[in-house]
């Protein structure tokens, strides 16, 4: 099945799928740590999600684009345990850490080959990512920080909802805790109006800086100012960025690594340092002439694309962040027509490690399919 005919099946129908896949039978053979999951393994635990969610009271006026979302969310919030999960040798507990960062990759990758569009894509992974963090709301220090934060990288009301379908599908009976941390977070949530929203900062300016405070200030309203405007282009290798600038932005100057490699000799296997150094001078000097200009480079890395942010918020420039996705298909025909093609297995390796970027790293976010 591809993703046209799976987002209209049935949950059965969904479920029966889904057990013929790779992903699905490791969830089967997993284990779970029975003090929080007695119902056995991941897969029965899934299931007993994916059910609970169609007994929510607000399932029948949920959209049917959100009922899609919210099943593909039960579908694999936990089948990252399989890759993660061990036994502590001294209790004998099983813990999965990390499983709901790996499970964002695991699901991205599935649904780009299901041919999911883009945007439901990410609001899936994104849920994935983030499904454990309501029931630990209490814990945080600023906990309207945290639905604020939420608010911007997940849709708190669905967050919620699949919170509740995960918290109430499982056989433990001693979970009505947990519930009622979830009913908190529902209310902390609407009482900052951003329950069903984004948060409403002032400015963007003031989202920005939030996000990149140690101790933000939510009520915080900076004077907006900039320098210039940095268009920083994030996507894999034949992904289109060039093609994406020359449409949208052919009025900018560009900063660009690979037409720097070329300058300089550099493969792209060799070392780097010559070549980054040179885009940094040249990023500055853009900079402190107060010129807007569009740096491209993969960037799919948020470790590494945050150095070039950080460069270009310390001259105060309002930071553009644009990814370029076209169908995976696609992006590899287009790859095999460039100059100096990179090799399919390498991109294939960058894909599966991919971090798109979110809001909570620039002023504005353009997600694009690459039309």
């Amino acid at each position: 099945m591809n993703w046209k005919q799976l987002k209209i099946a049935s949950l059965d129908e969904i479920t029966a799928w889904a057990e013929t896949q790779p992903w699905c039978r490791a969830m089967t053979d997993c284990a779970q740590d029975a003090e929080w999951h007695s119902e056995g393994d991941v897969w029965t635990h899934t299931k007993m999600v994916c059910e609970q969610l169609t007994q929510l009271e607000e399932w029948p006026e949920l959209s049917a684009h959100d009922r899609t979302v919210l099943v593909f969310t039960a579908l694999f919030h936990d089948a990252a345990k399989p890759l993660t999960s061990r036994v502590d040798p001294d209790t004998g507990r099983i813990t999965s850490p990390n499983h709901a960062v790996k499970g964002e990759h695991l699901v991205r990758g599935v649904l780009r080959d299901l041919g999911c569009d883009l945007e439901t894509r990410e609001q899936i992974a994104r849920l994935v990512r983030y499904h454990g963090r309501p029931a630990f709301l209490l814990e945080r220090t600023e906990p309207t920080h945290e639905v604020v934060r939420l608010s911007w990288l997940v849709e708190n009301r669905l967050l919620y909802l699949f919170a509740l379908a995960d918290t109430r599908g499982r056989s433990t009976e001693s979970m009505t805790r947990p519930e009622e941390n979830l009913n908190y977070w529902k209310l902390l949530s609407e009482e900052s109006a951003c329950y069903d929203k984004q948060y409403s900062f002032a400015y963007a300016h003031a989202r920005f800086l939030f996000f990149r405070q140690r101790e933000p200030n939510l009520h915080y309203v900076p004077h907006e100012e900039f320098s210039c405007q940095v268009t920083v282009m994030v996507g894999l290798p034949g992904s289109g960025k060039d093609t994406w600038l020359s449409r949208n932005r052919s009025d900018l100057p560009v900063v660009a690594l690979d037409d720097i490699r070329g300058e300089l000799n550099v493969d792209p296997t060799d070392n780097q340092g010559q070549v980054v150094q040179l885009a940094r001078e040249r990023c500055r000097e853009h900079l402190r002439a107060g010129t807007s200009f569009a740096f491209n480079a993969t960037n799919t890395m948020k470790q590494t694309r945050g150095r070039w942010i950080d460069l270009c918020a310390d001259y105060n420039a309002r930071i553009e962040l644009i990814y370029v996705e076209p169908l995976f298909k696609d992006l590899l025909k287009q790859n095999k027509s460039r100059q100096n093609p990179v090799p399919e297995q390498v991109i294939k390796k960058l894909a599966a490690k991919c971090e798109l970027p979110t809001w909570a790293e620039g002023h504005t976010l353009i997600l694009s399919n690459g039309e």
